[in-house]
């Protein structure tokens, strides 16, 4: 490597030793150059890697050699050849993918993302910012702000990247000119005005010359605000980094022998030390940490982004996308959100369309129900769309399959980003961060959760259960058929009741439909109304329960934690599970109500079988196949159990 002007080489064992704890002990920047084609964004980082003697003889051989192939500066070394590696980008002259470099100084270490300015690569202009705490803005001195400055912009500060080096480039080509320099700052200035929250430090530079990069120019005496190398060893980042939300989202879990079990993954946020008390999310089980352990052994405690297979106290359940945090300090557990997300396919955004949503280490299901707006990039007024084409940015709400956790971007940038994978090509579409919640989102609570008021009390009947029982001369239950649209789940249950009624059994039915033109109207069918719905039905079965009905239940109710939460609210020695498998061909075949037909003509949106998902029951009480059985025998069979578990008396 060519030898660095103001680094002194260790020659001494002692040196060595002391360079290598003060290099050591150095932060790290990571930092992006972004703004529109050819503004010099490559020859900008070739000229810094090349002045602060950041790059190998041979290196530099091999690019002046390249220069007089693919060269665009007419001179004998063009620095943009030192990032641009790809042959169809020395070919065109221009950047296609990120490029990362790495390089240090006696203060600080740096990687730098060389992005794209093409508006078509804006999508790996969002994946190399998304690591970054600042950014380098280009623009070009003969053009001014344009399209893309904005646009890349606009995505830097979306991505929480609070730092902004705007460097006005080719000052040379202007003549050094300062009123050209004001002119594009007033311009900037004035559309950065409504981005919220970047600090913005300008420079007029010449990176193919090198004026400002490295070391001051001579050809600017009227700019005194230091070069770009000292506005980046000396901007202060290390506040920006969030230390004090713990979260910690579980990868895996390690089983080694049966008696260690750990959990392993990186430190997004915060700081975790042993015998901190911890909640896993989403199902808010409390424990102590017992140990931390790293590739090197055993430590106290553990900071972002140190990867780390955590022991916890007690027998807690605890697997991949579930997340450790503080117990009085924890992260928003939803279904529903919304969130800022630029549009990365060429295909455009499918409302109400399946897709996949990765958050952390979390993988789920999910669709856009609504795009809110999107954005004028120009001007960033909000414009009413009803999908996003390729590169273009909106506020949309998403509302996943099951519950996961997250903190607004803006305040964590670990649990606040995700990316959208399309299910069918297994392709990213699109990258977003989280907002506070919407309107529409509702957290997750738990069945057994204590009521928001604290000025009510539990009433006691004078009427006892075995009062109930012998006067109706039954045991109250409740029958929770769960089955496809058309597996025959209301016919059974019609079945059942007429039956049990014949018998003189006191009985009642709770279907889907009947109770959504009333109780629940107010519900649709994304992911957390269906659980809302569930939710609501379950109380009411307790209640008629508690008044010593039997309850026959009629619901899809697709997820198993949704029947779960149901089993716990009405109470497991009360609750029967009773699976309707009937296989998505024969329902599609019946399809009484036309249901599947709408959807698979995209009339009806998150529907379960097509594009949202059914979890069969695992242990089902009682399993009934209506391919080949009929309703009646379906409903025998049901009696039959009944007449087992002696809730009423065999005939």
């Amino acid at each position: 490597m060519l030898d660095s002007p103001n680094t002194a080489v260790p020659t001494t064992e002692a040196e060595v030793i002391q360079y290598l704890k003060r290099h050591g002990a150095k932060d790290m920047l990571r930092f992006l150059t972004a703004g529109s084609v050819d503004d010099g964004k490559s020859t900008l980082i070739g000229r810094l890697l090349y002045d602060s003697k950041m790059i190998y003889e041979d290196q530099l051989a091999a690019v002046i050699e390249a220069s007089s192939i693919h060269g665009t500066t007419d001179t004998d070394f063009d620095p943009a050849l030192l990032t641009d590696g790809l042959k169809a980008e020395r070919e065109q002259g221009i950047t296609i993918d990120v490029a990362y470099r790495y390089f240090s100084t006696d203060k600080r270490n740096f990687i730098i993302a060389d992005t794209p300015g093409h508006e078509q690569y804006t999508r790996n202009m969002a994946t190399g910012a998304s690591t970054c705490d600042l950014a380098v803005i280009l623009v070009d001195a003969r053009h001014g702000v344009l399209e893309q400055t904005r646009r890349h912009s606009f995505i830097a500060s979306l991505l929480g990247i609070r730092h902004l080096a705007v460097c006005i480039n080719k000052m040379d080509l202007v003549d050094y000119s300062q009123e050209t320099y004001e002119r594009i700052r007033h311009e900037y200035e004035g559309f950065a005005a409504k981005l919220q929250g970047v600090d913005l430090h300008f420079i007029p530079i010449s990176a193919l010359r090198g004026d400002n990069v490295v070391d001051p120019s001579e050809h600017m005496p009227w700019y005194q605000g230091g070069s770009l190398l000292y506005y980046l060893e000396t901007v202060p980042v290390s506040t920006d980094r969030n230390l004090i939300d713990m979260r910690f989202p579980v990868q895996y879990v390690l089983r080694p022998d049966l008696n260690y079990r750990g959990y392993c993954g990186t430190i997004a946020s915060g700081v975790l030390r042993t015998g901190d008390e911890v909640v896993a999310l989403p199902s808010g089980r409390r424990t102590r940490v017992a140990s931390i352990t790293t590739y090197e052994g055993d430590v106290a405690e553990a900071f972002p982004p140190m990867a780390v297979t955590v022991t916890v106290e007690d027998e807690v359940d605890v697997s991949r996308g579930d997340m450790l945090t503080h117990v009085n300090n924890r992260p928003h557990v939803a279904q529903d959100f919304e969130a800022i997300v630029v549009w990365m396919n060429e295909e455009p955004l499918k409302l109400n369309g399946s897709y996949l949503i990765k958050s952390t280490t979390n993988l789920v299901p999910a669709a856009i129900t609504d795009l809110r707006y999107r954005f004028d990039i120009n001007s960033l007024h909000r414009l009413e769309a009803k999908t996003l084409q390729v590169n273009e940015i909106g506020r949309v709400a998403i509302s996943a399959h099951r519950a996961i956790c997250f903190d607004p971007y803006t305040r964590n940038r670990s649990t606040g980003a995700f990316i959208i994978i399309d299910r069918s090509t297994n392709a990213t579409v699109g990258a977003g961060m989280i907002l506070d919640q919407g309107k529409s989102a509702r957290e997750t609570t738990p069945a057994t959760a204590e009521p928001k008021s604290t000025h009510i009390r539990r009433e006691v009947s004078h009427v006892s259960p075995a009062e109930r029982a012998g006067l109706l001369k039954q045991k109250a239950a409740t029958l929770w058929l769960t089955g496809l649209s058309g597996s025959g789940k209301s016919t059974i249950a019609q079945a059942l009741e007429r039956a049990l009624f014949d018998r003189g059994q006191a009985c009642f039915i709770l279907d889907g439909d009947n109770i959504r033109h009333g109780l629940n109207r107010d519900l649709g069918f994304n992911a957390s109304d269906r659980t809302e719905n569930i939710r609501r039905v379950s109380e009411v079965a307790s209640l008629l329960n508690d008044a010593g009905l039997l309850v026959i239940t009629s619901f899809i109710s697709p997820y198993r934690d949704d029947r779960a939460k149901a089993r716990e609210i009405v109470g497991p020695e009360r609750f029967i599970e009773v699976f309707v498998d009937t296989p998505l061909e024969t329902c599609e075949q019946r399809d009484p109500k036309g249901l599947y037909q709408k959807a698979r003509a995209g009339e009806i949106a998150q529907f379960t079988g097509i594009d949202a998902p059914y979890e069969a029951p695992e242990e089902a009480e009682i399993t009934l196949s209506t391919a080949t059985t009929p309703a009646a025998e379906s409903a025998a069979r049901i009696i039959a159990f009944m007449e087992r578990q002696h809730l009423f008396p065999a005939r």
